[in-house]
């Protein structure tokens, strides 16, 4: 049981560096910038207060080290999607992982994004309040490609 979860727990880890991986190829491909994981920093800060829904996260009060509490706050959001992939699709699926189910859990998952961190942060559902939210929406579904396909390279490394 150990096993499985440190081996859910790396799948989740493997995954988010190969999304991390694909934004920094498509910020050089593009000119386009780099994740900013301050503001999903100042977002979780702000969930012990029960504050969920921001109109803008900018202008939320501030917290110490919020650049580092986002990337700790993606990382273990990729963790906890690594282990309920496992929980889903059982521990057999590590023994002999398959592409389909990382791939239909981890676009499964964009909602979590569109309907509660980008809310959140006060860009409206699904990036609606974005000056181009359908392309927002299509760079979520291609990053979530790549985490899914993230979650079935890993699990194939480690099994």
């Amino acid at each position: 049981m150990f096993d499985i979860f440190w081996r859910s727990v790396a799948i989740g880890i493997g995954a988010t560096v190969l999304m991390d991986i694909w934004a920094i190829v498509l910020a050089k491909a593009t000119g386009g910038p780099l994740p900013n994981w301050a503001p999903v920093g100042r977002w979780f800060w702000h969930l012990k207060n029960g504050k969920v829904f921001h109109d803008d996260i900018g202008t939320a009060v501030p917290c110490d080290h919020e650049l580092a509490l986002g990337w700790i706050g993606h990382y273990a959001v990729g963790i906890v999607y690594g282990i309920l992939l496992v929980l889903l699709v059982g521990p057999g699926w590590l023994a002999e992982p398959t592409f389909l189910p990382a791939w239909i859990w981890a676009i499964v998952t964009v909602g979590a994004g569109w309907f509660l961190l980008q809310p959140g942060l006060g860009i409206g559902w699904a990036a609606s309040k974005t000056p181009n939210p359908n392309k927002v929406r299509f760079l979520n579904l291609v990053a979530h490609t790549i985490f899914g396909f993230g979650l079935y390279a890993t699990a194939l490394l480690i099994r």
